[in-house]
């Protein structure tokens, strides 16, 4: 490997542990709040109001983050004949033709769902202005705008998944015509 994609395979590493921590942490939230609700509505015979709406902002935004890590280890649905058929340096070029369209349609997407978001901030999010009322008395006043923002965000990270790939394979597909599969995370930290 040249020293860029060695450089570029560490940078991507670092970058899926953040993402694999940041979904950890977001399930765990989500987890702990659905059990609080759980106790509080079954065994106190309460209810926090909050809890479904914040687990589900939670999860919208797991769900953005963790999708250019699932387009990276081939998680989607993909007809896989014809690139089994060619050879490396054939693959990388027909995975290049692909990317094309798959990143204008994201940036696009992107840019439509800054537009959508943009358009909301005077509304607040319910559940933290009553959590956060509850806790000192005034609302916190935070747009659901940031909701919204995740859409923005995971497809720009997903366009950047696509095109990491093609600069990550560039060489040994194209260049060096090797199928060799990419090396997992033990391998590039060494």
């Amino acid at each position: 490997m040249t020293r860029f994609t060695t450089t570029l395979s560490k940078a991507v590493a670092h970058y899926v542990r953040l993402i694999q921590f940041l979904a950890g942490v977001s399930m765990a939230l989500i987890v702990g709040i659905m059990i609080a609700q759980v106790f509080y509505r079954y065994v106190l015979g309460s209810s926090l109001i909050w809890a479904e709406e914040l687990c589900r902002y939670l999860l919208i935004w797991q769900t953005f983050l963790v999708l250019g890590l699932v387009y990276s280890r081939n998680g989607f649905v993909a007809l896989e004949f014809l690139p089994a058929m060619l050879p490396p340096r054939g693959k990388w070029i027909l995975r290049a033709i692909m990317a094309v369209p798959i990143v204008t349609f994201l940036v696009a997407m992107a840019w439509y769902g800054y537009d959508f978001a943009s358009r909301f901030d005077r509304q607040t999010i319910p559940a933290l202005d009553f959590i956060w009322t509850a806790l000192t008395g005034d609302a916190l006043g935070v747009s659901i705008k940031w909701v919204y923002f995740s859409v923005t965000v995971g497809l720009a990270l997903m366009s950047l998944h696509v095109l990491a790939d093609l600069a990550v394979t560039f060489r040994r597909e194209l260049i060096d015509n090797d199928d060799r599969s990419l090396p997992d995370d033990n391998e590039v930290q060494a």
